[in-house]
């Protein structure tokens, strides 16, 4: 589907709740926030390359629960299969996953599979991303809008292009849980794994469906961070609904998972948006940004306004201070998502009492379910993972 050349607007943003105006431009990657943190003298500073190099072996443990060596050293090695992709082809100026895609370790298969129904192929490629590992799967079209107008070479940080293949033509967005205990941690080094661990995890599976792609003989790039914005792709898939938080809400994991995708050219049916009833929630709960120690996290309604330059321009939402946010993570050496622990839909949905209570938070009962969700999210210490 195509859009007027005068709007950015589409007839499918309503059902997905994207409401974008004239002044919409796509987003430069090279502004977000920690491509400035390499370049940006106004976000870098001595206690931001400590924070990237902490993830190394110049780990910062210090005095305080969920900060020690042990702390770090299993959050460090979390990452480390996610770090081995991003390395592989550094000297070359891709960070991949993160500021480029996922290099393809397999060619296209010159005998391409053909699809005669598309729905059908829909459900095996949700299949096989379940095999591998992936505990959400939802396709979508391949909104240009939201892909980054370039992306960033590390040699230098100058934007450089994609080079993605013609033809492409679906999203197919992939969901990637976050361990839950290690989740009510944060803030800690000790969180942080639950970070690292749903990377490397997912690194592996964007790369394995990919490949399975390619060998039916068709284009995929598989994509992490990098490349385009995927929360809109997540949106339109069906997979959830944005929050104040600036995550996902998802029926199965609230707020508690990461994503990735894979750009393809595949024949594919394309998942339609799911509104919920999040937005209506979010509307009168602030328990995120209440819980924001830097108070990043906006109050309101949503709006178009631009803490600074990490923010897209002409998109009408809950929009984050990344500045502001990304400080507290330097100083604290390690990732923050307290917006995520103390989310009233971070629940265990296997559990009938989350279920009924998200039930409730989805209806006209949210206040009633708000007012159930007041001690929700509570920290646990971090020593407790350890001696559980």
């Amino acid at each position: 589907m195509t859009w007027p050349a005068n709007s950015a607007t589409r007839d499918d943003d309503a059902a997905a709740g994207i409401e974008v105006d004239e002044t919409f431009e796509p987003f430069t990657q090279r502004d977000d926030i920690f491509s400035r943190a390499m370049w940006d003298d106004t976000v870098r500073s001595p206690r931001t390359d400590a924070f990237f190099a902490s993830y190394r072996i110049e780990a910062a443990p210090r005095r305080g629960d969920g900060f020690t060596q042990r702390d770090f050293a299993l959050r460090n090695a979390a990452w480390l299969i996610s770090d081995i992709m991003t390395d592989r082809h550094a000297a070359q100026g891709r960070r991949e996953g993160f500021q480029a895609a996922l290099s393809a370790d397999t060619p296209v298969s010159p005998d391409r599979v053909p699809v005669d129904d598309p729905d059908r192929m829909a459900a095996e490629i949700k299949r096989t991303a379940r095999f591998f590992g992936a505990q959400l799967c939802g396709i979508t079209d391949f909104d240009r809008r939201w892909l980054y107008t370039s992306r960033v070479d590390t040699r230098d940080m100058s934007e450089a292009p994609h080079d993605l293949p013609e033809g492409l033509t679906s999203v197919i967005v992939l969901g990637h849980e976050m361990d839950a205990d290690l989740v009510a941690t944060y803030p800690s080094a000790l969180a942080g794994a639950a970070t690292g661990k749903a990377y490397s995890h997912e690194a592996a599976v964007a790369l394995q469906l990919a490949a399975f792609i390619r060998n039916l003989g068709y284009q995929a790039v598989a994509s992490m961070n990098d490349t385009a914005l995927v929360i809109p792709y997540a949106v339109k898939a069906g997979l959830g609904e944005y929050a104040r938080n600036q995550l996902v809400i998802t029926p199965q994991l609230g707020p508690r998972l990461r994503f990735s995708k894979i750009f393809t050219d595949l024949p594919l049916t394309h998942d339609s948006p799911r509104p919920l009833g999040v937005a209506a929630f979010c509307d009168i709960c602030t328990k995120c940004a209440d819980a924001c120690p830097v108070a990043a996290l906006p109050y309101g309604a949503p709006s178009t306004d631009r803490p600074n330059r990490s923010a897209i321009k002409g998109v009408r939402k809950w929009t984050s201070d990344a500045e502001k946010c990304f400080g507290f993570w330097a100083k604290l050496a390690s990732d923050c998502a307290i917006c995520l622990r103390v989310c009233p839909f971070n629940r265990d949905y296997s559990h009938w009492t989350a279920r009924l209570w998200r039930r409730l938070a989805l209806s006209r009962f949210r206040r009633l379910a708000l007012w159930l969700a007041r001690d929700h999210g509570a920290r646990v210490k971090p020593q407790n993972w350890w001696s559980g």
